[in-house]
């Protein structure tokens, strides 16, 4: 079963791995390499890359898939010509964020460089590169100083979403002790940050069963109203839609009673898988990680308000938060068969109160 010291290590490895959006190879092979070593484990890549993580053997009880995307904002090289790379950045960034900034490649021979136009209509731009050059489908990101984290934090390149990655695996290893949560499993998907892309294809390809309820994971930006450190987030929305209404409630009963700390929050600094899934006829809800620096975007708040300077930071999550979302997606993969559901409770409350409508 995962310590906090292993989950710990596994989030330091998979937030700093190289990602992109279609370029998640690395993540890939660590994963295969992370079931491997576990026998009782099953794991089906569907025809679009996407990861399925299942115990063996028959289940009591409807699956319950903790969804994860292994993809990050990043550079990905097009074209090379001399010193010149074409990229496309695969993610959503500010375009304040690209003026003249640095940076490091993080697969294939170059280094470094400096990016010397970005056009923001087609997310491409030019890096200048500095010795030798890189490949088409290389991998850059944002060249930061690296900096020691305050204690309880992790700073990392990648926390969105490999933090949320290691978390569903931890929470995974843990269940893997539990004959009552053999239905819970994991969904590792790809090219999120382009418009979730791979879990698109995993519900349109029926790779995801009919049958699961699904737990979207994110690291969403966080906010005087969900910082850093309030535990882990029941997220019952984003900026497009609200999540299932019954799953979001169930979970959020079965944790009021454990004591676990925990925020209940709409989150809307972004969108996430959830809201594809419902779409397309999942039930789904949502959990999240606040995240500082959102997208390695530091002073954020300052550069929308047009009083700061655009500067690529770490990423950052709270460790405390990071136990407490494996907590909660446990609790959550419990609760989501718990008898009864709002309906019924206002049912009773009718029925013991009418009288008082005359």
């Amino acid at each position: 079963m995962a310590s906090r010291t292993a989950a710990e290590k596994w989030l330091g490895a998979l937030t700093n791995l190289p990602t992109a959006s279609g370029r998640e190879h690395q993540v890939v092979a660590w994963v295969e390499n992370w079931v491997k070593r576990r026998p009782d484990l099953r794991l089906i890549e569907d025809s679009g890359g996407n990861l399925l993580i299942t115990r063996k053997g028959k289940k009591r009880r409807d699956p319950v898939l903790a969804v994860a995307h292994m993809d990050h904002p990043a550079f990905v090289v097009t074209e090379v010509s001399g010193q010149a790379a074409t990229f496309q950045f695969r993610g959503g960034v500010r375009e304040e964020y690209f003026s003249n900034a640095r940076v490091d490649f993080v697969t294939g021979p170059a280094k470094g460089g400096r990016v010397a136009s970005f056009d923001p209509r087609g997310r491409i731009g030019v890096i200048e590169v500095k010795g030798t050059g890189p490949e088409p489908g290389d991998i850059a990101r944002w060249h930061v100083a690296t900096s020691r984290p305050r204690a309880g934090r992790l700073r990392a390149p990648a926390c969105d979403d490999l933090a949320g990655c290691a978390a569903a695996l931890a929470a995974l290893d843990r269940a893997r002790e539990r004959a009552d949560l053999a239905h819970f499993g994991v969904l590792l998907t790809r090219a999120e940050e382009m418009g979730f892309i791979g879990a698109i294809h995993a519900a349109v390809t029926g790779s995801i069963p009919a049958d699961a309820r699904l737990l979207s994971i994110e690291t969403s930006r966080a906010s005087a109203e969900a910082p850093l450190g309030g535990g882990p987030v029941i997220r019952v929305g984003d900026a497009v839609t609200v999540f299932d209404q019954e799953l979001t409630n169930r979970i959020s009963r079965a944790v009021a009673g454990t004591g676990l700390r925990h925020q209940r929050k709409l989150m809307v600094g972004g969108a996430c898988e959830a809201t594809a899934f419902g779409v397309y006829g999942y039930v789904a809800t949502g959990l999240c990680l606040p995240l500082g620096n959102y997208h390695n975007m530091g002073n954020l708040d300052e550069v929308e308000a047009g009083t700061g300077v655009a500067r690529p930071m770490l990423e950052e999550v709270s460790l405390d938060d990071f136990h407490g979302l494996v907590d909660l997606l446990l609790v959550a993969a419990d609760a989501v068969d718990d008898e009864g559901n709002l309906r019924e409770r206002l049912d009773t409350a009718y029925s013991d109160g009418r009288r008082l409508l005359g």
